[in-house]
């Protein structure tokens, strides 16, 4: 468990926890024990037990730490050289000799450039499933990486992710391929919360990620790049299929917007517009 955050934590804040944890369990270890009571025996031999796991644990649990912490450091710094190599000119070779493992760390250098937390489902395998989880505040999201011998990808990939979505609440998914998506996929994708990311979107990923340089592939949600963007949730609507204000749950209008910078386009507006609600979503 403890090695797993070395996966998910960057190494600083594993170095950080075995301080931590050294600190509190040495002041459990040193801290006395009460004088003997016949009357309270039992909570004696409970403070004497603690005690000895806590004269233990204050080098045990900070070496876990400091090996997570050596995971963490190493993990990233071969996903940036897996980077360098999925964008150097040989980049379409480099990517289809690597390891399906070695496919979804490159992937996930990406999604942390856009923010996102990322972890690693490490039973998933290179015949599908759930490849990484990612996390923006309280949403989560699930990625699919699939580029093994498969130039396309159909709907079968992305029906099963959608209802993988259902099953573990998530906000919505990406399918990732450095290939490319069938009509069929692309169709059945379109005006659901699942983001397709075929070779060229995933180049360009990548090679804003090698661009952004070292700490930044750790992801400052500043620098999030805008190759991708978070699959939106479908928008709830009423029983006459308009969709309901985010706002105020009336029904919405189809208007146009006369000035700015999205003057001519189409949004959905508030019905209560005029009473003050300012609610919209994008067509």
């Amino acid at each position: 468990m403890v090695m797993g955050l070395g996966r998910v934590l960057p190494w600083w804040a594993c170095l950080a926890l075995a301080l931590v944890s050294y600190l509190i369990l040495h002041a459990m270890a040193i801290r006395p024990l009460p004088p003997p009571d016949p009357k309270q025996l039992s909570n004696l031999m409970t403070g004497a037990m603690f005690r000895g796991l806590a004269a233990g644990g204050q080098y045990l649990l900070p070496i876990g730490f400091v090996a997570a912490a050596f995971v963490s450091f190493f993990g990233r710094r071969q996903r940036r050289e897996l980077v360098e190599r999925a964008t150097g000119p040989n980049a379409a070779d480099a990517i289809a000799g690597m390891s399906w493992q070695q496919f979804e760390a490159v992937i996930g250098e990406g999604f942390r450039l856009q923010g996102f937390q990322v972890a690693e489902r490490t039973q998933g395998g290179a015949d599908g499933g759930i490849d990484l989880v990612l996390r923006r505040g309280t949403e989560k999201f699930l990625v699919q990486a699939k580029h093994w011998k498969a130039y396309k990808v159909g709907v079968e990939v992305v029906r099963e992710l959608y209802g993988l979505m259902a099953a573990e609440g998530a906000a919505g998914g990406f399918v990732v391929t450095s290939g490319r998506f069938t009509d069929e996929a692309t169709a059945f994708a379109e005006g659901r919360n699942v983001k397709l990311v075929d070779g060229t979107k995933l180049d360009g990923l990548l090679r804003q990620a090698k661009a952004s340089g070292g700490p930044v592939l750790q992801s400052a949600p500043a620098a999030r790049s805008q190759v991708l963007v978070e699959p939106k949730a479908e928008a709830p609507t009423g029983t006459s299929g308009v969709p309901t204000c985010p706002a105020c749950s009336r029904t919405m209008v189809l208007r146009t917007a006369r000035k700015g910078a999205n003057a001519g386009s189409s949004f959905w507006g508030c019905s209560a517009y005029s009473s003050g609600c300012r609610g919209t979503r994008p067509t």
